[in-house]
């Protein structure tokens, strides 16, 4: 209770009553899901019209550009863009881009400006989606939608959880950033060594990872309201990144169980 009161008192006048903070809390929370939501629909968008561009029926086409097939039972091939995107280094700039997005955002934040923030936040959501187009290429689109629902059932359970629960879930952090460093580091080793055991191992500890940042980003969020009620532009920009911590792990948790259960072309 006294942590509470605490909290309150960083609000001010706004603190007084529990009614106008339950109701500043719930409007930012929903400004976070809502960030991240959209944020979601337009890497999937991103990700689906590249895929669309990227390949095609047309063997004259692809023989006539110098394609190649993808997958022989559905006849597919490469267009030339999907040659430049996934047969040259480019590949690997789209791959790591979203991650330099991620630092640039967390190191540049606080001396944005609100809109610059937004900005940043849906260039990051598009850069994801040229990331993530070529789950289009491996899984079939049945397996995609299925991980897809499944994951956000999960999400949501585990951000309920994360936001109604009393348990301090602070204690979580530096075992579960831990956890994200020693995935990227693995992901990084695995592009070489191309390991099935190794990959196996990256997404069943990607879920856990992941499904614990949900509640735990979740419960960090609500709890940085208090201490950005009194300065709009930090609730605003907290907002942001809020969603974006939210995304990744949404994403992370996504990309994980598809590599488990997803079936593949």
């Amino acid at each position: 209770m006294a942590q509470i009161d605490n909290r309150y008192a960083l609000g001010g006048t706004a603190a007084r009553t529990g009614v106008a903070v339950d109701e500043g809390l719930r409007a930012y929370m929903l400004r976070v899901y809502n960030y991240m939501a959209a944020g979601i629909a337009l890497t999937g968008v991103v990700a689906y019209l590249i895929f669309t561009y990227s390949v095609t029926s047309d063997a004259a086409l692809a023989a006539n550009s110098g394609g190649r097939i993808l997958a022989l039972h559905r006849g597919m091939y490469l267009t030339p863009l999907g040659q430049t995107l996934f047969t040259t280094p480019l590949l690997y700039v789209m791959i790591f881009a979203p991650l330099a997005f991620v630092f640039y955002l967390s190191w540049r934040i606080s001396s944005m400006s609100v809109g610059a923030a937004q900005i940043a936040f849906w260039l990051f959501a598009a850069v994801m989606g040229a990331s993530l187009s070529s789950i289009f290429l491996r899984y079939t689109a049945t397996s995609i939608t299925q991980v897809f629902f499944v994951t956000a059932a999960a999400f949501g359970a585990l951000s309920l959880y994360g936001y109604t629960t009393q348990k301090d879930l602070s204690g979580w952090g530096s075992f579960l950033i831990m956890g994200v460093f020693g995935i990227i580091i693995a992901a990084i080793v695995n592009l070489f060594l191309q390991s099935s055991a190794l990959q196996f191992a990256i997404s069943v500890i990607g879920v856990l990872v992941f499904a614990g940042l949900t509640a735990y980003d979740t419960q960090r969020i609500k709890d940085g309201y208090y201490e950005l009620m009194s300065d709009g532009s930090a609730l605003a920009k907290g907002a942001i990144m809020g969603a974006l911590s939210l995304y990744l792990d949404f994403i992370n948790m996504f990309t994980s169980l598809l590599s488990l259960f997803g079936s593949r072309e």
